[in-house]
């Protein structure tokens, strides 16, 4: 699988693609690219409706051309607990931003995110953010009340009074509860208009339909968040065999 970055023919290649409406996995077979490499080049250079590959070209070499001034200056990349491989755990982290910006985030909130979760303690404080983003308090600000709103984030004070912004386990059954009544307000909108249309008229059905599908969907979301929710605070142990097994937290 060819390596080092994209050229400005690929890019090309790659905005040609998008235009004709193909797939990144399309894409990517023709130039004999990963799914993922074109993926992060074209979430990171404006996505699929406003991506040019002449900007993008240009954008990357200017990221580069930062990059090597920052390591002439004595910048390197942060220390790593565990024997890990910085710039692998750097790559990593753009790979899980690209995955929330696939999702539907924003960048600087997906950045944020990735950063956060790509941290032993899953907290950093506005300044540490703004530090190993390379972004300014205010970006970092903005994200995290976004963050916060889709409860993807939350706020605590350490021993210093300083606040901290936290993922923990507890966050993902927050976010799919908040996803699931995110609906409530359409089906109780759609049955409205049932009837408003006349029940049984071509309109009425179709809004009902809707209505009753939603509904289930969301209470089975719900009891699975509830009954899944044990997986969150189950922890792996080692045994002496090397064997992993769970334990429930306050068992």
């Amino acid at each position: 699988m060819p390596g080092g970055r994209l050229t400005q023919a690929e890019r090309q290649q790659i905005a040609t693609g998008l235009a004709d409406g193909l797939a990144y996995a399309e894409i990517a077979r023709g130039l004999d690219r990963p799914t993922s490499t074109i993926t992060r080049e074209v979430m990171r250079n404006g996505g699929p409706t406003n991506y040019r590959a002449d900007l993008a070209h240009r954008a990357t070499q200017q990221r580069t051309h930062r990059r090597r001034h920052a390591t002439q200056q004595g910048s390197k990349a942060l220390p790593q607990p565990y024997g890990r491989d910085a710039e692998a755990v750097r790559d990593y982290q753009e790979t899980l931003t690209t995955v929330y910006m696939t999702s539907g985030l924003p960048k600087m909130m997906a950045r944020v995110l990735g950063c956060l979760y790509t941290t032993d303690t899953g907290s950093l404080t506005a300044s540490e953010l703004a530090g190993r983003l390379q972004v300014s308090p205010a970006s970092i600000s903005k994200a995290i009340t976004f963050l916060e709103s889709q409860d993807l984030v939350r706020r605590e004070r350490d021993e210093r009074r300083r606040e901290r912004y936290v993922v923990d386990d507890d966050l993902w059954y927050q976010a799919m509860l908040r996803s699931a009544r995110a609906n409530d307000q359409f089906i109780e909108t759609a049955r409205q208009g049932v009837g408003v249309l006349g029940h049984g008229t071509p309109a009425a059905t179709r809004l009902e339909n809707a209505a009753r599908f939603l509904d289930f969907v969301s209470e089975a979301l719900i009891r699975a968040a509830e009954q899944g929710r044990e997986v969150l605070y189950t922890r792996t142990e080692t045994t002496p065999d090397s064997t992993a097994t769970p334990r429930t937290e306050g068992a």
